[in-house]
């Protein structure tokens, strides 16, 4: 895209945005304006998700790993180069293989699970609160967490991160209304199917997270009030039932076709990832308290009226006909307190750290920021909508730049090399890739066959590693006939580049290393990124490794 349009096209979006924002508090005040706030979240949001390839590693393995689904029709087993790849539960695959498959293979398509995720959120967020609050601070809180920057990264971005905050998000809010509706004497049990059912879905995204989380945000909330009774409300066997029967039949199938799956899937992934210190990004303690902050200014810059006590008021006067539902706002202080501390404390205590794990702690900062606002618009709306309306400027602008950076100086891609391979190889070719595994190449290439991956697939560092090689190393031990296919040792692969009746080969390489293997030896690319290089090697190519001189680069 090119760098002056998209500046043009980001100031546009921020003025409508503005214009957008300063709409959706007015129409705050009628009782159905979700439709609106959905609609312009998702404009906001999806607009620009096309203009930057998919990033590396991260999108590249999800989408890829959807994107395989789909052309291999097989959907219950998520596969990483043709072997099970049990990281993570189904639930992302599946959506965004159905929306791969409804828009194309692109980067837009590969990120509406994402958009639409952080839309679902923001509409709930704003529904509760416009039922349990009041039309102002629902429009303000709504304003806040649709546009904020670590709201709008994070729907940019198609990993898991933002549908498991979403998901967590929908099981709270629904817990909670069941608590209102029981207490208020309404009928509830709509309500906690919906978190069961929600809970279930938390569940096939991110595993036992999805359960926890919601669930410890309310026990601790209403461990704080003593509702006890209420407690047990929740705990409704019908409910429970509907959780196992959305829940388990994926794992028990995929037990069935894999044993071990329950070791790996619940013990290693979910307990011994939590409690390690190997894996990567290890961070402090105090880790997300930044990164909160940081990611979403300008509107965090608030809170410190909310400490100085001038924050919190009691609600501005709410007419008659909608205090039916309202809730005392300390009761509502007090879940958003458990549900902002729960997400911080339980990711705090692991080393490891991913910047996206807490995005679930979004709404509540959200819903304690919009108390402010609130607080200075009873003393002086006027001043406190201003405000409020350039600060939604400000962060829009972030976004926008953000953007703009991602278009001018773009992130690593493998997207030239992909096209290359999709456009030149044949059918019977093989791509081959030496001490690298590109997530990205199979989908842009349109190539579904496994991919040759040469490395030293005896190192016992693999083990203590937590990086492409040892994702592959743990999907071999489910398919190990599929990797004797693909995960080929430096030896093996020599051998069959020597071999007489060998295919035309695609070799992948950094750049930087193609020196250190003999494979490409004399060979030069045919074509290559800043760090990556491709090489095309033919049957009857002379090589060095094979004993022979290259008398010229292969055609």
């Amino acid at each position: 895209m090119n760098p002056a349009r998209a500046v043009t096209a980001l100031r546009g979006r921020a003025s409508r945005l503005a214009d957008g924002a300063h709409r959706l508090l007015l129409r705050g005040q009628a009782a159905h304006a979700w439709p609106w706030v959905a609609g312009l979240t998702f404009i906001w949001l999806a607009a620009t998700t096309w203009v930057y390839p998919l990033l590396l590693p991260d999108e590249g393995r999800y989408v890829g790993v959807a994107w395989h689904m789909l052309e291999s029709g097989e959907f219950l087993t998520p596969m990483l180069d043709g072997m099970p790849f049990f990281h993570k539960p189904p639930l992302f695959y599946w959506l965004t293989a159905s929306s791969l498959a409804l828009f194309g293979a692109n980067a837009w398509a590969a990120r509406l699970c994402s958009v639409l995720a952080a839309t679902v959120l923001v509409t709930l967020f704003y529904r509760f609160l416009r039922v349990r609050a009041n039309a102002r601070v629902a429009g303000y809180a709504t304003l806040i967490l649709a546009v904020q920057p670590f709201l709008f990264g994070a729907s940019h971005y198609a990993n898991l991160d933002m549908l498991v905050g979403a998901i967590i998000g929908a099981t709270v809010i629904a817990g909670a209304t069941a608590v209102f509706r029981y207490e208020q004497a309404h009928p509830d049990r709509g309500a906690v199917l919906w978190m069961y059912a929600a809970a279930a879905l938390g569940f096939l995204a991110k595993g036992l997270i999805g359960v926890v989380l919601p669930g410890g945000v309310l026990f601790f909330w209403l461990l704080g009030r003593r509702r006890f009774a209420a407690m047990g409300r929740l705990l409704w066997w019908p409910g429970i039932l509907l959780f196992l029967v959305l829940s388990l039949p994926w794992m028990a199938v995929m037990q069935a076709r894999h044993p071990g799956f329950f070791d790996y899937y619940i013990v290693h992934q979910h307990f011994q990832r939590f409690l390690e210190s190997g894996f990567n990004n290890p961070h402090p303690f105090w880790f997300y308290v930044p990164v909160l902050l940081g990611l979403t200014l300008p509107w965090s810059v608030q809170l410190w009226r909310w400490c100085r006590r001038d924050g919190p008021v009691n609600p501005v006067f709410v007419p008659a006909a909608e205090r039916f539902e309202q809730i005392d706002r300390p009761v509502l202080r007090g879940l958003m307190l458990s549900w902002l501390l729960v997400i911080l404390v339980f990711f705090s205590i692991p080393t490891s750290k991913l910047v996206g794990y807490v995005i679930a702690a979004l709404p509540p900062l959200a819903w304690f920021i919009a108390e402010v606002f609130e607080a200075r618009a009873a003393r002086d709306r006027t001043a406190a909508e201003r405000s409020l309306a350039a600060s939604a400027v400000i962060a829009v602008l972030i976004c926008a730049v953000a953007v703009l950076a991602m278009v001018v100086a773009p992130q690593p891609t493998n997207k030239p090399l992909a096209r290359v391979i999709g456009a030149q190889a044949g059918p019977g070719d093989r791509l081959a890739m030496l001490e690298l595994y590109a997530y990205d190449v199979p989908m842009i290439a349109g190539r579904a066959a496994p991919s040759i991956v040469v490395s030293d697939w005896d190192d016992p560092g693999i083990l203590r590693s937590d990086n492409w090689r040892r994702e592959l190393y743990d999907a071999a031990l489910f398919a190990p006939e599929a990797a004797r296919e693909v995960l080929w040792r430096p030896a093996q692969w020599h051998a069959a580049l020597c071999a007489p009746d060998r295919p035309v080969y695609w070799i992948m390489a950094y750049l930087k290393e193609a020196p250190g293997h003999p494979a490409l030896e004399g060979l030069a690319p045919v074509a290559s990124t800043r760090r990556m290089g491709l090489w095309r090697v033919a049957p009857d190519a002379a090589l060095s490794v094979c004993g022979e001189t290259p008398s010229s680069v292969p055609e």
